[in-house]
């Protein structure tokens, strides 16, 4: 695997925002044309929703690798590596006490008022329209949101920054932060702002794309089978357990694997 030394300065993230818009107005174009020729309105379906997020996410992905890394003769390229069992058995009990950290954490966020009442309900509503259908809901969430954000969010941004002189912890504090704040409303940018510095310190540490794939997909499948067969909506309700007692929960298996993987056997894989 040859090493990709592509940054994200400036004119990068810049490129990526503009990327970003592209391919959301061209998903909506995209919408508007086949509601027109199909005399429906698909934009309400969960397949749509599905086919918006791939064109929306890939869009700026493309423009990295044609105007950013082709632009020195190289290619965008990541390693997908497999890792020793013993990474896997700290990685994804991490994930999951964090995931329970994140849980409560958005229990924190009001529902109600005049500001956050309306967005919540809008929230609520496109995830409605995406359970419609549960299989376009796990092809979306399951499969193509851990590959393509990981590849944007992580081997993209995360790592480019590093590559561009960024310190690793704040390289992945600030990926962690914008992965948050696309996803546009306060409850899932708490959540995946706590996620994200997970999936940031993994990759980190194993610099294998695979890693974070895995592990984003895990949360996400947890998730919407909780959303699609579960009445439950936060953990506390499906375990029948305290939001405190649930905390609680998550710090401690957080913190055990963390402490193996990130302190004691603090090993870091080479690109």
């Amino acid at each position: 695997m040859e090493t990709q030394n592509y940054k994200v300065d400036f004119f990068a993230g810049i490129l990526l925002v503009i990327g970003l818009f592209v391919g959301a107005s061209v998903a909506y174009a995209v919408g508007q044309g086949l509601s027109a020729l199909l005399a429906d309105d698909i934009r309400e379906t969960a397949w749509y929703q599905a086919l918006a997020y791939l064109i929306t996410f890939v869009t700026p992905i493309l423009f990295f690798d044609f105007f950013v890394v082709r632009k020195d003769g190289a290619k965008l390229r990541f390693d997908f590596s497999t890792k020793p069992l013993r990474v896997y058995l700290l990685i994804f009990p991490m994930m999951f006490g964090m995931m329970l950290i994140a849980d409560y954490t958005t229990q924190l966020i009001p529902t109600t008022g005049d500001l956050l009442g309306p967005l919540y309900k809008l929230y609520t509503e496109e995830f409605a329209k995406l359970l419609k259908s549960p299989v376009a809901t796990i092809i979306m969430t399951v499969i193509l949101a851990p590959i393509l954000e990981e590849i944007l969010f992580r081997g993209i941004i995360m790592k480019g920054m590093i590559n561009n002189g960024t310190k690793p912890l704040l390289a992945i504090a600030l990926s962690a932060f914008i992965f948050g704040v696309v996803h546009f409303n306060p409850w899932q940018f708490a959540g995946a702002l706590l996620l994200g510095l997970v999936l940031g310190l993994v990759y980190y540490k194993t610099k294998s794309l695979l890693m974070s794939i895995l592990l984003h997909a895990f949360n996400n499948l947890i998730s919407a089978m909780l959303m699609i067969y579960s009445d439950s909506e936060t953990f506390s309700q499906l375990f029948g357990i305290s939001n405190e007692i649930l905390l609680i929960m998550g710090i401690v298996i957080f913190i055990i694997p963390f402490y193996f993987f990130a302190i004691k056997k603090n090993i870091i894989y080479k690109d």
